[in-house]
């Protein structure tokens, strides 16, 4: 392909002109946004469904197009299921940038609860005094 956006530029000037060319097409930010919504990402066939493209050339190409500017990332499943597309922290940003609202942040594990403190040990009870 010799068209297309390929490389997110260093100038902040040809930034904005490539956001703008982004935001300009719907394919791109309707990708962002439903992969921004997932949690786990998005699996390709999952990225077609949301963009209702029904094609698998069309929806690879914007695939490429947003993970050759660094918006997306693949993830591979090592235990054989799907690889997933997620959104990387430029993608968060420019699709904040894009649509005017706050992206939500990138999912974090939810750390290990604390272990609870230990219950008091019961009350050991006084020997009654026995009387003599």
């Amino acid at each position: 392909m010799n068209t297309g956006l390929w490389v997110w530029p260093a100038e902040p000037r040809a930034q904005r002109r490539t956001l703008r060319k982004v935001a300009n097409s719907e394919h791109f930010v309707a990708g962002m946004q439903a992969i921004a919504k997932s949690k786990d990402g998005l699996s390709n066939a999952q990225i077609d469904d949301a963009l209702s493209e029904f094609s698998n050339w069309g929806t690879r190409w914007i695939v490429d197009q947003l993970m050759s500017l660094g918006f997306i990332d693949y993830k591979v499943d090592f235990f054989g299921g799907p690889g997933k597309y997620v959104l990387t922290d430029l993608g968060r940003s420019a699709l904040s940038a894009i649509t005017g609202k706050p992206a939500s942040p990138t999912p974090v594990a939810s750390p290990l609860p604390a272990k609870p403190p230990a219950p008091p040990a019961p009350a050991t009870q006084q020997p009654v005094a026995q009387a003599q």
